[in-house]
């Protein structure tokens, strides 16, 4: 019995080294959109500094990267997360979207919010700064109807 732990064990650290060394897919860009939500709307910088620090790593087009996004498995679950949350909704593209999609981007945020789904639990853990408190929560709700008014 031993001797199949230990060559588990053994298996297990080969497999793991060896997936250090798979690439992943990096959101990393240093441009600034020019249909970014802070130039097509009017942000106020209260609102753009929440988005930046508890939503922008999943919803823009350039992530800040923490240091153990270098270990695998780590990295490929982070992928799939901002590859979904850009999917989803994506702060830098905001000014191309439809009306129609904006204005269900917006409720969409409401809804998360409400419902403390995000930013993440698996995010904020890490992240603490990232977690929204009720002012933060009421800031951008009451940003987000100003804008749902306008469309």
């Amino acid at each position: 019995m031993k001797k199949y732990l230990k060559i588990a064990g053994i298996l297990l650290l080969i497999t793991f080294i060896g997936i250090q060394f798979m690439p992943t897919e990096y959101n990393l860009s240093d441009k600034i959109s020019e249909n970014d939500i802070s130039i097509v709307l009017n942000v106020p910088d209260e609102v753009q500094n929440i988005l930046t620090t508890s939503c922008y790593d999943c919803h823009s087009n350039n992530t800040n990267y923490p240091w153990y996004n270098k270990i695998q498995p780590v990295s490929y679950f982070m992928e799939g997360h901002i590859k979904e949350g850009k999917e989803e909704l994506n702060f830098n593209e905001f000014g191309s979207y439809s009306n129609r999609r904006k204005k269900s981007k917006f409720k969409s945020i409401i809804s998360q919010i409400d419902d403390e789904e995000m930013p993440m639990f698996s995010y904020t853990i890490i992240h603490r700064d990232a977690i929204l408190s009720e002012e933060d929560k009421e800031t951008i709700k009451k940003w987000v109807t100003s804008e749902l008014e306008k469309l």
